[in-house]
């Protein structure tokens, strides 16, 4: 079986080293890209072809909620599951995520045995499909 190439998007650099970190730990999962902003993340993800982004919301330039809607927008990723990982917890911004095509909404911090898991969940759910 392949590994899961995930791509990090989130601005603070912090934030995609521990991520990556946690995520190495697991043989069957992979960084493949990071980026500090949607613009940046937008022709990686393409060329890259992740099987899961995580996403957050608030980055200069663009927000997570734009490169969601891009995302979803181009045929090429519009079945590219996207985990969103943010500060903003209120439901507003929750439910709104989920309306334009968020696979899944975390808060941070977040669990990352949740994390892993819905990482896994979705690949499995992607590729039965």
């Amino acid at each position: 079986m392949s590994k899961i190439k995930v791509f990090i998007v989130d601005d603070s650099a912090v934030v995609r080293k521990i991520f990556s970190e946690e995520l190495s730990k697991y043989p069957d999962m992979e960084v493949v890209g990071v980026a500090p902003d949607p613009y940046v993340a937008r022709d990686k993800i393409v060329h890259l072809k992740p099987d899961v982004v995580t996403l957050d919301i608030e980055m200069p330039r663009m927000d997570g909620f734009d490169l969601l809607r891009n995302i979803r927008a181009d045929k090429r990723l519009g079945n590219l599951p996207v985990i969103m990982i943010t500060s903003r917890t209120a439901d507003k911004h929750r439910n709104y995520a989920i309306e334009i095509g968020a696979t899944e909404y975390l808060g941070k911090p977040y669990d990352e045995d949740q994390l892993l898991d819905l990482i896994a969940t979705h690949i499995k759910a992607k590729q039965a499909s």
